[in-house]
This record gives C-alpha cells, structure tokens and sequence, in this order.
C-alpha cells in the first residue's frame, strides 16, 4: 500500500531527469493527456505508439506499467514494463519503489494462476469417493464373474451369488441363484420373467489366437482381467494354447 500511495504522490512519472526528452514526444504527450482524461485504454495505445517510435524510451515503460498496475489489473505485463524501466534506468531515483511493485505484482500473478489448496475436509470426501468407487467396481466384476460362471455352470450344480451385494438380497445378506435367474414356485410372475431372460442370454466365447495373453484379451473384448480369470476358474493365464477356447464374461 505504501508503494501504490508513492506511485500516486509521484503521478506514475518517473523521476530520473534523463526521461524528459522522451516525455515530448508526440504520442507520449497524447498518452499522458489521455490519462488526465481517465481515458486508461486510450492511454496504453499511446504509449504502445511511443515505444515504436522509441523502443528504449523508459518514460513510456514506466507509464505503461503504471497502468497496468492499476488500472488495467494485468500483473504479467505491468512486470514486464517496470523491469524494462529498470532495464534502461536502472539508477531511477524510484528504483526500490518499483522493485517493490514487481514483487507485488508477481504475488498477484501467483495468486491467480496457482490453485488454492483443497481443505482437510475436500480431501476427506474425495478419497471416500475414491474408495466407493473401488469397491463398486470389485461389486461389479465379482457379479460379472457370477454371471458368466451361472452360464457355463450345469443345472444341478448352481453356483453360489457374491456376498454383500446391495440389490435383492436374501435375508442373511446375500444373493442365492435363484434370486437371479432360478424361477420360484410361489412368484411366478416376476420369477419367470427373470428366467426367461436368463434363458436368452447366450454365453460369450473367444478362441485364442497367436500372441495373445489375458491381458490383451480383455481389453479387446471390453472386460476385466479378473472376470475374465474368474470365468475361466481351469485356465492358467502363463500356459494359453493358441486355438484354445476361453468364456467371456457377460458385460
């Protein structure tokens, strides 16, 4: 504050002696007019024209950079045009004034560009958001795994639902095979709509071709590796045959 109050004593002139022949110059005499007439814009294009006229004139810099300062709120470039003014005055009388301006100007310029740190709390909430989603996903591929072991699995020998699943559970917590695709007696209706559907559901296979590992048939039939492990129960991943038939879980 102490620093903008000095700039606003001293009129954004520098007061090196030296820069008087650069302060008549035609568009600088516009720019400060224009400044006088709280025409900014109007201002840092007169300047920007006395500087192509002379590119060393330090008068025009330290305007220039005065105005972006304060009243154009453009730090990067009021710190490019006071290191300019220091550049080419570099025993300006007002030399620690502006140094002090740029390392103000530089923590604005920090302030907007860098991200504010998130809070303990938004930590908190995104790592339990993370970790949801995780066990979601191990949800999906144990069912994943189930589904396509119930396809290939023979009728008398039914294959046991994973626990814990938040759906139609049985009383103690969990799915049994009928709850997915078994029709009951006493619940015919709903019951034999899901066998229906379970009855239409053909089972995926892929035959291995050269070069081809777990890994990479996976990701070419759009499943995960451990379902695609979990339905092949008999296959060792290190020993696949080319030519060598594995089942696919359902997606």
């Amino acid at each position: 504050m102490a620093a903008m109050s000095l700039l606003a004593v001293n009129g954004c002139a520098p007061s090196d002696s030296s820069q008087m022949e650069d302060e008549k110059e035609p568009h600088f005499v516009l720019g400060k007019s224009r400044v006088n007439a709280m025409d900014y814009s109007g201002a840092i294009e007169s300047f920007g024209e006395s500087l192509e006229v002379n590119p060393h004139s330090a008068a025009a810099h330290f305007q220039l950079a005065c105005l972006f300062d304060t009243k154009q709120s453009d730090p990067a470039a009021a710190i490019y045009h006071y290191q300019e003014f220091l550049r080419l005055n570099p025993k300006a009388d007002n030399a620690e004034v502006v140094k002090q301006r740029i390392y103000s100007c530089k923590q604005q310029l920090a302030a907007d560009v860098l991200p504010l740190p998130s809070t303990p709390a938004a930590q908190r909430q995104l790592e339990d958001l993370a970790e949801k989603n995780r066990r979601l996903q191990e949800e999906v591929d144990k069912w994943r795994a189930y589904v396509a072991a119930q396809q290939n699995a023979p009728k008398t020998d039914p294959v046991a639902a994973p626990a814990n699943f938040a759906g139609n559970a049985a009383p103690g917590g969990t799915l049994t095979p009928e709850d997915v695709s078994t029709p009951n007696a006493g619940s015919a209706g709903a019951s034999s709509s899901r066998a229906q559907s379970s009855r239409t559901v053909k089972p995926r296979t892929h035959v291995v071709a050269a070069g081809e590992t777990f890994a990479s048939i996976a990701r070419k039939s759009g499943v995960s590796l451990a379902g695609l492990q979990a339905a092949n129960p008999g296959v060792t991943p290190k020993k696949l045959k080319v030519g060598q038939t594995l089942n696919l879980p359902a997606q």
